[in-house]
């Protein structure tokens, strides 16, 4: 008896490590800016399950940075520590100054998870607009692997189709899956069971996927692929999951 017990206890375990995808995640205070008032922007960092509002830690990333009109500033120095769901994650404090189409990005220091014996490593963006600036927000940005943008990701109401193209090492991902998952941060979504938890499409020959988002609220994609080296955890070669990630706004029209 005991035997079937632990064994489907186990099971169990299993199942549920199985469907929590991991977002690594950049969410900013505003994805549009038109009033002085929002230009002070507050960007969590954090390292989530986020529909189901789970949180890890998350060490200090190895990169921090912030593109507009071409150029590329490391913003590391901006970085405080935080607590986002009860763990360890970063703050960041950034003044936009001008019009233009910012563009912040994070590479995540390895993060090893025993429950699938990998390592798992995130290049996480998400891109705000400022004071009528639109251009550039489809330029990439050169990381090892990214979703740029087909679909202009800030702007955007619930409902619409949002289009992406996952790039490993400079070239098109194909058939690779795209975990999707949204910032439940008020808890009040549930999901029927957890197939619902993390949607997933998956790309076409050319690296391209699209998702129709259902409501509003911040939405992650995370194109997931093996990197080709391995990392040592404790004496053995583990591999390494990389993750491309972007987050993104939808927001509900006003109502008179």
């Amino acid at each position: 008896m005991w035997k079937i017990f632990y064994s489907i206890l186990s099971l169990v375990l299993f199942c549920a490590a199985q469907a929590e995808a991991h977002f690594g995640m950049v969410i900013p205070s505003a994805a549009t800016i038109t009033e002085k008032k929002d230009a002070n922007l507050k960007i969590d960092l954090a390292f989530a399950h986020p529909m189901e509002m789970k949180g890890m830690d998350m060490a200090a990333p190895k990169a921090f940075t912030v593109t507009v009109d071409g150029r590329t500033e490391d913003v590391r120095y901006l970085l405080k520590p935080s607590v986002i769901l009860g763990h360890k994650a970063w703050q960041a404090a950034y003044a936009v100054k001008k019009p233009g189409v910012y563009q912040f990005a994070v590479a995540q220091a390895p993060y090893f998870e025993p429950a699938e014996d990998t390592y798992i490593v995130h290049y996480t963006k998400t891109v705000t607009a400022a004071f009528g600036g639109e251009d550039g927000w489809n330029e990439p940005l050169g990381l090892k692997t990214e979703i740029v943008p087909l679909t202009r990701p800030f702007g955007n109401y619930a409902g619409n189709i949002f289009r992406g193209q996952v790039l490993l090492n400079g070239k098109p991902a194909p058939n690779t899956d795209v975990e999707v998952e949204f910032w439940n941060t008020d808890g009040r979504r549930t999901a029927p069971n957890e197939y619902f938890l993390t949607q997933i499409v998956r790309t076409d020959q050319n690296g391209v996927f699209a998702f129709g988002v259902p409501w509003a609220g911040w939405w992650g994609f995370a194109a997931l692929s093996t990197a080709d080296e391995k990392l040592d955890y404790k004496g053995e070669q583990k591999p390494i999951e990389l993750g491309a990630v972007l987050w993104t706004e939808f927001v509900a029209p006003r109502t008179k």
